[in-house]
């Protein structure tokens, strides 16, 4: 009998929230690969359910556990991937074994189901048409700021702790910038704060709590344009200074943002040879 995984998201707080199919593929699971045995054993137990195997999957295995789940969905088992919530893969382990069940060409089932950060998006209010996501919000000031020049909304994942310097941090480069903080979706306590980042970094400024969401809104500020003309003339010094045309194009190109097949067009009068 052909084995198969079956990728099953889990409720991110709310037990309410999972579904028929992903309850189903659990009952019928031979393999259970997860986060945490102990949190999972009490999700079967909570859903009325008897617990399969349960085989640990996090970050410090899943490479190792990867192989050995693939090779017993070639021996026929049911194998259903769960992280403690929300969609394996997404910020969670998950991507290793799927990726080596489609390399051995194995059956692969995904279920739709929660995620913190497509709730998160919709409920900040924020444009939803372009998005990305960033996983945990950077750390260094200069990436902050090449996020903030996203013209895409941009969603990330935030600890309670960093909370209160990150806010200050983003406020700090776009006060004005509309923004929403999810906290504890779908749970007793749900909080969704929408503001400018401003506005944010004073209402969060002390101790928080829960699982946080940041959704900060696109950047209006569209990205000035190549100046080709400049980085014609500097090529064409280069060259004059005895550098290969070539070889030249494509440092200038890599400092100006321009092509270097177009700037060693626009020098030569032909096309590059490939």
């Amino acid at each position: 009998m052909a084995g198969r995984l079956t990728v099953c998201p889990t409720p991110i707080g709310n037990l309410g929230d999972i579904s028929e199919r992903v309850r189903t593929a659990l009952a019928d699971a031979d393999v259970v690969a997860c986060e945490d045995t102990r949190r999972t054993g009490l999700l079967y137990e909570k859903l009325g359910l008897d617990a399969p195997r349960l085989m640990s999957n996090h970050e410090g295995n899943e490479d190792d556990r990867a192989l050995q789940l693939a090779q017993a969905i070639e021996r026929g088992a049911r194998v259903a991937l769960i992280s403690d919530a929300g969609t394996p893969a997404i910020s969670d382990p998950g991507y290793p074994l799927i990726r080596i069940c489609i390399e051995r060409n194995l059956d692969i089932e995904v279920l739709p189901g929660p995620s913190a950060i497509v709730t998160a998006l919709v409920a900040s209010g924020l444009p939803v048409a372009r998005w990305r996501f960033e996983g945990f919000l950077p750390r260094r000031a200069g990436e902050l700021e090449r996020l903030l020049q996203s013209m895409d909304t941009v969603v990330a994942f935030e600890s309670p702790r960093r909370l209160p310097a990150s806010l200050r941090a983003l406020a700090a480069l776009a006060p004005d910038r509309p923004a929403a903080i999810c906290r504890e979706l779908t749970k007793l306590h749900e909080e969704v704060v929408r503001g400018t980042l401003a506005e944010l970094s004073r209402r969060f400024r002390g101790d928080v709590k829960g699982e946080i969401v940041v959704v900060i809104a696109p950047s209006r500020k569209r990205a000035a344009a190549p100046d080709t003309a400049f980085a014609v003339d500097a090529l064409r010094r280069l060259v004059q200074a005895g550098a290969r045309p070539r070889a030249a194009a494509g440092v200038v190109a890599a400092l100006t943002g321009t092509r270097p097949n177009e700037l060693y067009r626009e020098l030569t009068g032909r096309e590059p040879r490939q």
